[in-house]
């Protein structure tokens, strides 16, 4: 058996993650990029809208899939490319659930899949201050020419994936898993005809009845709150959390002005099972910017006073990563645990 796998990368319309409006998809086989394909599509009905927030991040606007097919109508012809193999996706949490929460507000069954998370590889594999996409990417020698189109970050990913095998002397998904002591999470199969809709799919469906509601995902953003951010208690991690997800186990802080309240923000964190401070310490493992951050700050200096002294504890060798507010969203957001 070799190194084969399939990489996968989303990009959505909106604050909702059944709402995709791209897909790229890099194949591997031992070790090797063999095929590629990629697609635009317009979102599920109802769940179309395009935020102002996302477009100015992939730049997909609403005209520029207005004649494509509904995420539904391709969805056969992505699950051919995937075939049965394993998926890799840089926050495997997220892309994962893209394909679930799609096909369910689709009213479509979905299949199972194994997966592996390359940030969590490369959190374990690398020592980055950020793991996010271009840091891991330029850490495995993989050009990223153009962050957030779906072909090149799925290319990445795969790049990312093939690096950290190749440090491991991994030959295949199963060595590599192996060989870090982890066990390859399952995402099971489900049919919204039969299963409980997933957390997201939820909230999303439940914001279609609100007074005002498009049901387009646009419910789920959050107003910016002013002022200086209250830190709230610190809740204890979720012990029934799922050992998958990639802030399990990490001790997490916040810093700058979030969309969200921070007390909420901190319960979002325990859910999924990781343990919130509110200071910078030696335990910290993660930190979470919010002020518009993105991780090309980390080397413009456009940063916080916790941030800054992130830094300092990193060069010193502290194992320690900065997210921004939107990479901490696409993680906690409705998470659902893993199977191993």
């Amino acid at each position: 058996m070799g190194l084969d796998f399939t990489a996968i990368d989303f990009e959505t319309a909106n604050g909702f993650r059944g709402s995709p409006c791209a897909v790229g998809l890099t194949k591997v086989r031992g070790g090797r990029i063999v095929d590629e394909a990629s697609w635009l599509m317009r979102p599920p009905r109802n769940h179309d809208h395009f935020d102002f927030h996302n477009v100015r991040i992939h730049g997909i606007s609403a005209a520029d899939v207005a004649d494509r097919p509904r995420f539904g109508d391709v969805f056969a012809e992505i699950g051919a490319f995937i075939g049965d193999d394993v998926l890799a996706a840089h926050n495997a949490a997220f892309d994962l659930g893209v394909i679930r929460s799609a096909l369910e507000v689709s009213g479509l069954p979905g299949p199972a899949y194994d997966y592996v998370c390359t940030v969590m590889l490369s959190r374990r594999c690398y020592s980055l201050v950020s793991n996010s996409l271009p840091f891991a990417a330029e850490e495995a020698g993989v050009p990223l020419v153009k962050h957030h189109d779906a072909a090149e970050d799925a290319r990445a990913c795969a790049g990312i994936l093939i690096d950290i095998a190749r440090r491991n002397n991994a030959n295949s998904i199963a060595e590599l898993y192996l060989s870090l002591g982890l066990a390859v999470p399952r995402q099971q199969a489900f049919d919204p005809a039969v299963d409980p809709l997933s957390k997201p799919s939820l909230a999303a469906v439940a914001g279609m009845s609100l007074p005002g509601a498009t049901g387009n995902g646009a419910a789920l953003a959050r107003p910016f709150r002013a002022g200086w951010p209250e830190e709230g208690i610190n809740p204890e991690p979720n012990p029934d959390a799922g050992p998958g997800h990639p802030l399990f186990g990490q001790t997490v802080v916040f810093t700058g002005q979030l969309s969200i309240g921070r007390p909420e923000a901190k319960v979002m964190s325990a859910e999924v099972g990781a343990r919130t401070e509110s200071r910078v310490t030696g335990r910290t493992t993660v930190l979470v910017v919010g002020d518009g951050f993105v991780a090309s700050d980390l080397r413009s200096g456009r940063l916080t006073g916790k941030a800054r002294r992130v830094l300092e504890l990193h060069e010193r060798g502290q194992t320690i990563e900065v997210l921004s507010e939107g990479e901490f969203l696409q993680m906690v957001a409705g998470a659902e645990p893993a199977t191993v």
